[in-house]
């Protein structure tokens, strides 16, 4: 029932999506943050319905540490699917996502991800993932946060996979604030079977600012391993 309502729900959305499309890249031609802010809050709203229906009780913290006015880094652990959902749902700053490649050429959905500024990261291409972090680089010098899982894959788990080191050039090279988000349960929302859904509280807290350049030699030098131990300490104090 949950599944076939969701259904529904993104029928519905694919329909008025085609008038919002126009919308949204006139907006573009003017000003390109418009077109992200209109866009990020259309997909808020339709997500939050579906996390409704699906069962899941958002229970989000810490948004007030972040801070407002510049563009940030975010990095969230990887359990699946719904870690995006959660997150477009409780950013609070205009800001594109690094997703697989194959996100990128899903019809309907790519349209919204490209007016939203995310980046699609073909994994097994290393020349491809450089050039995606150096576009990555100028959206935040252009003002857009980004959002990224630099674990580099969804872990099945119980204990983190290494953080990428690559993946914080993104702050490194723009002196940009990394913020922790740690979800929790996003995993247990979709059933082994992917039309059953789990009502479940789900919790995603978000940490206090780390700014590179105020880090000692050593911390900036294994910058990955540094956030890994936050984000662990984080997940870890979830109750």
């Amino acid at each position: 029932m949950r599944f076939a309502l969701i259904g529904i729900i993104l029928a519905i959305f694919f329909i008025i999506s085609l008038p919002l499309y126009l919308v949204a890249y006139l907006l573009g031609k003017k000003d390109p943050k418009k077109q992200v802010a209109f866009s990020q809050a259309i997909v808020k709203r339709v997500l939050r319905i579906i996390l409704c229906i699906a069962g899941v009780k958002l229970d989000c913290r810490g948004v007030e540490q972040v801070p407002k006015d510049e563009p940030i880094m975010y990095i969230g652990n990887h359990r699946s699917y719904v870690d995006i959902l959660v997150g477009y749902c409780t950013v609070p700053t205009l800001t594109g996502f690094i997703s697989k490649d194959e996100l990128g050429k899903v019809p309907f959905i790519r349209i919204w991800m490209r007016f939203l500024k995310c980046l699609f990261l073909k994994r097994e291409d290393g020349k491809q993932g450089f050039q995606v972090i150096l576009q990555g680089i100028a959206q935040i010098k252009d003002g857009f946060s980004i959002f990224i899982m630099p674990e580099g894959t969804r872990n099945h788990g119980e204990e983190l996979l290494p953080f990428r080191e690559g993946s914080f050039k993104l702050s490194t090279k723009t002196g940009c604030a990394i913020v922790p988000v740690a979800m929790k349960n996003t995993d247990k929302v979709v059933g082994n079977h992917f039309a059953w859904f789990h009502p479940i509280k789900v919790t995603v807290v978000y940490g206090a600012p780390v700014y590179p350049d105020s880090l000692d030699k050593e911390e900036k030098k294994f910058i990955g391993a540094y956030m890994q131990n936050i984000m662990k300490q984080m997940l870890e104090n979830i109750d």
